[in-house]
């Protein structure tokens, strides 16, 4: 398997596989391919079992079903386009070793890879729209490529070093990083409704990718210029 990323700004991930290699990921994920490839779209594959783990998956950010890309005799490119400004990174995926990524994170991944859900969390509707926090679980052996929004910060937390990150910051996460979400109170602001704002407290040792770029925030600069429906 070849990959390549084009672009910056808004990068595009293509990948060329070799007779018999696969890849999975979702039907809407897709932007364009070209050679030797079939297409099946399933909710038995992306670690789910039956109906039970696809609704998982769901929950996750995900979707019910997963989409497997098989290339056939010959060589075959499939090409997977950022949704938001970003990037695309590469990250290697171990067998016990699972990575935790923000909703709809997942871009695409090698065959033998999971996605479910790692963790969920209602925030209010002044925080994400009312669709709460939720974490992607990616797990199995392989390697995922995954979507950050904006430019992407990267830490590596010691033993017991912890950070506070706003919850839509938090774009990816190795497994053995601490996860738990606190409120601080004392902070007033009309976007979150309420006394105090919640932050997710990250805790090594580990590495944690945040990503400067959150879907909330994007929107709420948007709503001044989208126009308004008098009816």
């Amino acid at each position: 398997m070849r990959t390549k990323t084009i672009g910056t700004t808004l990068p595009v991930l293509e990948l060329t596989l070799d007779p018999g290699e696969r890849i999975i990921a979702e039907p809407d994920r897709l932007s364009w391919m070209a050679g030797d490839i079939s297409l099946n779209t399933t909710t038995a594959t992306g670690g789910a079992s039956g109906l039970f783990g696809a609704l998982g998956r769901a929950l996750g950010g995900g979707g019910l079903f997963m989409t497997e890309f098989s290339a056939g005799r010959s060589p075959a490119m499939v090409a997977f386009a950022a949704k938001i400004p970003g990037e695309i990174r590469q990250v290697p995926v171990e067998s016990g070793q699972p990575l935790y990524v923000h909703r709809s994170g997942f871009l695409c991944g090698t065959e033998g890879l999971g996605v479910g859900i790692g963790f969920q969390q209602s925030l209010g509707a002044g925080l994400f729209g009312g669709n709460g926090f939720v974490l992607q679980k990616i797990e199995g052996q392989g390697t995922a490529w995954i979507e950050l929004g904006g430019e992407v910060a990267v830490y590596d937390l010691e033993p017991g070093q912890s950070m506070l990150v706003h919850p839509g910051h938090v774009g990816l996460f190795a497994d053995g990083v601490g996860f738990e979400i606190e409120m601080m109170r004392g902070i007033r602001n009309i976007m979150f409704g309420g006394d105090g704002l919640f932050l997710a407290r990250l805790t090594g040792p580990g590495t944690v990718w945040l990503q400067s770029m959150t879907l909330p925030n994007l929107a709420h600069a948007l709503t001044p210029y989208l126009p308004v429906n008098s009816r």
